[in-house]
């Protein structure tokens, strides 16, 4: 728990947990997604890999990385201030073991940070990627960018995982209306009668409270809204075939669905020796 310049305190704890009950709310699976993304860098990575949480809002692949494997070292990239505070909050750096990053992914200088933070701990390459419920924010042709700015990053046998919704082509049709059904139903899942707590009705209810704690935090959430503002809304409609497209493209030799429910998808790439 953080004590502010005011005398109020802020259980961040509180808001962390929060974080995870309404993305799991949206994802069901999200826990078995991330079991399966750590075990498959459990199996193909060294014990003290170094993994990039790419997009990784309050570090919740972080947490569960430095966990499950003891030596690992994580680098939690993302780009909004206030899922950053959260994370840096909450985790520290994890007895020198997490890596804060701010940066954007709509920006190529974003590859020069994650080389720098590698010189600072003696790796030229990370061993793993890792991302969820996130890139959709990129445009298509960003996105095929990004692919191959990260493929720059990895080392040769390396993987990159990315679990989110990446939809069926619109020659299945049938394919695209059971996908769509079963968000649908997801949305109107409730837990012991009451409906969790949805990601805007998260936002809004972070901003109240913690304004309410500590108005020195203004700009942080002034920064959000901006970030917001800006961003082009012309994204997240990059089918599964072009992310597969894309990756192998970039220099992954093997490119495919590892896990599946629906158009729920974790994909795994591995880096060209």
């Amino acid at each position: 728990m953080g004590i502010n310049t005011l005398g109020t305190q802020i259980d961040w704890q509180h808001w962390m947990e929060r974080w995870d009950d309404q993305q799991s709310y949206h994802i069901p699976m999200r826990e078995e997604r991330f079991q399966i993304m750590l075990n498959c860098v459990a199996k193909v990575c060294p014990a003290d890999c170094i993994v990039l949480d790419l997009a990784c809002g309050p570090g919740s692949i972080s947490q569960r990385l430095l966990s499950k494997l003891p030596q690992s070292q994580a680098i939690a990239a993302d780009y909004d201030p206030v899922l950053l505070k959260l994370g840096k909050e909450t985790q520290g750096d994890a007895k020198g073991r997490l890596h804060w990053l701010k940066i954007d992914l709509n920006q190529a200088d974003w590859v020069v940070q994650i080389q720098q933070t590698l010189a600072k701990l003696g790796r030229s390459h990370l061993d793993a990627v890792l991302s969820s419920t996130a890139l959709h924010w990129l445009t298509t042709p960003r996105l095929i960018e990004v692919y191959r700015e990260i493929a720059q990053l990895i080392r040769p046998g390396g993987v990159f995982l990315n679990a989110d919704h990446m939809s069926f082509p619109p020659a299945l049709p049938t394919f695209r209306q059971l996908a769509q059904q079963s968000r649908e139903q997801q949305s109107q899942q409730s837990v012991n009668g009451v409906k969790g707590e949805t990601f805007s009705q998260w936002w809004s209810n972070i901003e109240a409270q913690w304004l309410t704690d500590d108005p020195s935090l203004q700009s942080l959430f002034d920064e959000h809204h901006n970030n917001y503002a800006v961003r082009d809304r012309s994204y997240g409609k990059a089918l599964a075939s072009l992310h597969i497209a894309a990756l192998a493209d970039a220099g992954f030799t093997e490119v495919d669905t590892l896990w599946q429910r629906f158009d729920n998808r974790v994909l795994l790439a591995v880096r060209g020796l």
